[in-house]
């Protein structure tokens, strides 16, 4: 080891030391605003408290023990579609009914700072710091029960595989540093063919919100992808934020990608209103500003838009860390259409077009919240549902539990949900990638489709 490897060494241990006696000597920072005033179309904004180390509160990841499973809104039955996966991330409904399933982690990092300390431990203590699976994997109902029978490796050696989407013969699969395409004929279990790069997309370390999730147009001319940012609020350089924090659009015709939203820190479940042909998606706000915000938040994605990271949040509100250098983009800044609440994280996003759940879940979008880990207590770690107008936007109501219990009564994860998809019997599929299942959500007389 080299003297300057040595000393490096040195100061990681140092401000590991100081980090934690920080935190044994101080108190977490706390909500103190009832959880429900911080969701919906109108929450309410609470002032900065910025945390020179962050709150820590993820929960402990203990599975599902015996019987255990979910608990699913009133008049709706919860069981396992499949079981026994490598932390399933995203799904994707072919045409035939058949399920992909992306078993994926965060790919592997570089530990040179405190920050790449934590953020390499958190990703431990959330399930997602194992190798990678690198697969994709296609489960089959053949008997229509509800219950996967088969299944097969349909991809193997991908690179931190997230988004799917098919257009006509052809699957296309983001890695977390390109979107690489398939031949594929609807019924195959397993594809042999090797795959040819579509584009590149930025995946420099430490590679912070590695997830790159796909979604195509409905008219098939287009193919969209998140990328999230490199970093909490550029804190490592916006020339590491290059190409980052946006949703991109691939237009087949052309071949071009082009920058289609940009300021938004970490956007992941896209999905295109059933009326409207809107672009919608989830994204997760920035952290250390205490524990009642900013909030993440649902939002329409419109060409052109800039939603406010790193400089602002919630429409304009500057973040106190943030050296200001834009302040021309302030006005142009959108603000979003809905709160989810903070530090939920939104990553799964459907909405309720082929649902089977019954009235009450008739019209609206269907999110999978992850789960916090800086804030105290905890948020999140559920699938909540939002309900819409007839025009297309949220109706103004909060948001509404479809399925819950992933965690214990002390605070531990049995599950934490990530991707949801409706299959072709109305049901809601839902990754849950620390429990290792996909579950299924129905009405009792479509839980048997």
């Amino acid at each position: 080891m080299t003297k300057r490897a040595h000393f490096r060494n040195i100061i990681i241990i140092i401000f590991v030391l100081v980090g934690a006696a920080y935190w044994y000597l101080s108190t977490p920072d706390k909500a103190t605003v009832e959880f429900s005033k911080l969701t919906g179309s109108g929450p309410e904004l609470v002032g900065q408290r910025p945390e020179a180390f962050p709150t820590i509160k993820i929960a402990d990841i203990i599975g599902w023990k015996g019987t255990a499973k979910p608990i699913p809104a009133k008049g709706l039955e919860v069981k396992a579609f499949a079981g026994d996966l490598d932390h399933p991330r995203w799904l994707y409904l072919l045409p035939n009914g058949d399920v992909l399933v992306a078993e994926s982690s965060a790919p592997g990092r570089p530990i040179s700072g405190l920050q790449d300390w934590i953020g390499r431990n958190l990703i431990m203590k959330a399930g997602g710091a194992n190798p990678s699976a690198d697969r994709i994997t296609l489960l089959r109902d053949t008997n229509q029960d509800g219950v996967a029978d088969q299944r097969s490796v349909l991809l193997a050696g991908l690179k931190s595989p997230f988004g799917m989407a098919l257009k006509d013969d052809t699957l296309f699969v983001a890695n977390t540093d390109a979107v690489l395409a398939f031949p594929y004929k609807v019924g195959d279990i397993k594809i042999t063919a090797k795959g040819e790069k579509l584009f590149d997309l930025p995946a420099g370390a430490p590679n912070n919100h590695w997830a790159r999730n796909l979604i195509l147009d409905p008219t098939g001319e287009s193919l969209y992808v998140t990328i999230g940012a490199n970093s909490n609020i550029g804190e490592n350089g916006m020339e590491s934020e290059k190409d980052r924090a946006q949703i991109k659009q691939y237009e087949f015709k052309t071949k071009s990608l082009i920058n289609f939203a940009y300021g938004l820190r970490n956007p992941n479940g896209m999905a295109f209103h059933p009326i409207s042909k809107t672009l919608w998606a989830v994204v997760n706000e920035r952290d250390m500003l205490g524990s009642d915000g900013p909030p993440d938040y649902l939002t329409t994605v419109d060409f052109g838009t800039f939603y406010g990271w790193p400089f602002t949040y919630w429409g304009g509100i500057e973040d106190q860390r943030v050296a200001q250098v834009r302040p021309d983009l302030k006005q142009y800044t959108k603000r979003p259409n809905y709160a989810l609440g903070p530090h939920t994280a939104p990553l799964g996003l459907a909405f309720s077009s082929g649902a089977s759940l019954g009235a009450d879940f008739a019209n609206g979008a269907f999110v999978g919240l992850h789960g916090s880990w800086n804030r105290y207590p905890a948020s999140g770690y559920k699938v909540v549902y939002v309900p819409f107008n007839e025009r297309g936007y949220p109706a103004g109501a909060k948001p509404v539990d479809v399925l819950s219990g992933f965690l214990t009564k002390d605070g531990d994860a049995q599950g934490r949900p990530v991707g949801v998809i409706f299959d072709k019997a109305g049901g809601l599929l839902v990754a849950d990638d620390a429990g290792n299942k996909i579950w299924r959500v129905a009405a009792p007389a479509t839980a048997k489709p």
